[in-house]
């Protein structure tokens, strides 16, 4: 192997590795906002629970 070829290799895989970990992040980060219930929803909800 060609010691620039190997390293060229590890820092593309290093910034694939990178983006994917970013994706992931947005995707959990996405998933805790959610809005808020209105009164109406949290009612809904609470009935339903004890059905």
């Amino acid at each position: 192997y060609e010691p620039l070829a190997v390293k060229r290799q590890i820092i593309k895989s290093a910034v694939e590795a990178a983006t994917m970990i970013l994706k992931i992040d947005d995707v959990i980060a996405a998933g805790k906002t959610k809005p808020p219930k209105t009164p109406k929803e949290s009612k809904e909800t609470e009935s339903k629970e004890f059905d």
